[in-house]
């Protein structure tokens, strides 16, 4: 699968709330249920399927997001390829951004339809 053009969000490059990651480090997995999306500072992060890698989200993209959304089980693994650096973002927070920042929901919104055509194409 193609990975989709790299949507960049720069909203959480200023947050307090930074957390390092370990390359090999476990996110999430398929099934878990999700209550927070990651927005990836500084290192990359693999979105598996299975054992197949279907898209390296690297500094400025998100991942997770879905679980924010529709609060359905995780559809995919993220696993750290290399260290780095993200922001744990919960349902109040998503909210407060959706509702602060309206075109950070199209941000969103555009992040989601590249993943859904590259998973259709």
């Amino acid at each position: 699968m193609q990975t989709p053009p790299m949507v960049q969000i720069k909203a959480f490059r200023t947050s307090p709330d930074v957390q390092k990651f370990a390359a090999g480090d476990v996110l999430f997995s398929t099934g878990e249920r999700g209550d927070v999306m990651y927005a990836i500072l500084d290192g990359e992060v693999d979105l598996m399927v299975g054992d197949a890698v279907v898209e390296t989200v690297g500094p400025d993209g998100i991942l997770g997001e879905m679980a924010l959304i529709d609060f359905a089980p995780r559809s995919a693994t993220a696993v750290a390829r290399t260290n780095g650096r993200l922001v744990r973002v919960d349902h109040e927070r998503f909210t407060a951004m959706v509702d602060e920042h309206p075109t950070f929901a199209l941000q969103v919104m555009r992040v989601m339809a590249a993943r859904l055509r590259a998973a259709n194409g």
